[in-house]
């Protein structure tokens, strides 16, 4: 039986992926079904929902289906006037909203290929956000869902990380932090698991990308009070890609059979 913080951690993970998110939001249930996760009790289905709606919005052809969607603009209203929140998800919930509530621009009328490469190389940058920043490591030893599993617990501990994605082949993890956070953080953090070691990926003047070192510190970081429960590994959602949605280089087939499910959930769970 699946949970909310199951459900809406898939699609987060699923709306990662560029080719998957106008599937996610053209789904009769997904949709509505987030919108009704904006008014969770745990502030982890609430953070893990925002960072989903934050992927989808990146989709520029997605944007007017949600801004529309009953109930989305009213519940980012509703999560950044909401007192008792956590940083993050304020922050967030305004991101959201400053995007959808943005005139669509050019990118709308590119081609799928076009915006898919746009949308690899940049997460979250043309947030008008000033409390959050954008930060791209290279991690040595990221290799494997074992050791991504072991990077986002590492990532998930640290204070003012707001949300993440990798890019498995090239090693790669894109954090969205606040702006106040220093990357040497999440480095020592990284570097904590004592497998994986993180250096930043940054353009130099002639537009070519070079890896930075980043330096580590003793000093403990600034760790979340609380972090988010996850599924046992034998129950994952993640363990059955063949039903999932397709994921970055994976061959398209007729799969969505997860999705469909997680959809009748999200349109069961009008209350918790």
């Amino acid at each position: 039986m699946m949970d909310a913080l199951a459900v809406v951690t898939q699609l987060r993970d699923l709306a990662s992926e560029p080719q998957n998110r106008e599937a996610i939001v053209q789904d009769q249930g997904c949709l509505p079904g987030l919108v009704l996760f904006l008014d969770h009790k745990d502030s982890n289905v609430l953070l893990a929902t925002l960072q989903t709606l934050r992927y989808l919005a990146e989709w520029s052809s997605n944007v007017s289906t949600m801004k529309n969607e009953l109930g989305m603009m009213v519940s980012l209203e509703t999560l950044m006037e909401k007192g008792g929140l956590t940083d993050d998800i304020t922050v967030l919930a305004k991101d959201v909203y400053d995007v959808l509530s943005s005139p669509i621009n050019t990118e709308t009328f590119k081609t799928p290929g076009q915006q898919q490469r746009k949308n690899k190389s940049q997460f979250f940058i043309n947030s008008s956000n000033k409390k959050a920043k954008t930060v791209t490591l290279h991690i040595e030893g990221l290799e494997g869902m074992d050791r991504r599993g072991m990077c986002e617990e590492a990532l998930l501990k640290v204070k003012g990380v707001i949300s993440f994605t990798f890019q498995m082949t090239l090693k790669r993890c894109t954090v969205r932090i606040r702006s106040d956070l220093s990357t040497e953080s999440l480095a020592t953090a990284i570097a904590a698991t004592q497998i994986l070691q993180a250096q930043q990926v940054v353009k130099n003047e002639t537009g070519e990308e070079v890896l930075i070192p980043l330096s580590t510190s003793t000093t403990a970081i600034q760790e979340n009070s609380k972090l988010p429960d996850y599924l046992p590994e034998d129950e994952s959602p993640e363990k059955d890609l063949g039903k999932a949605m397709s994921r970055a280089g994976a061959k398209e087939d007729g799969g969505g059979s997860w999705l469909n499910s997680a959809a009748t959930f999200l349109t069961r769970s009008f209350y918790w």
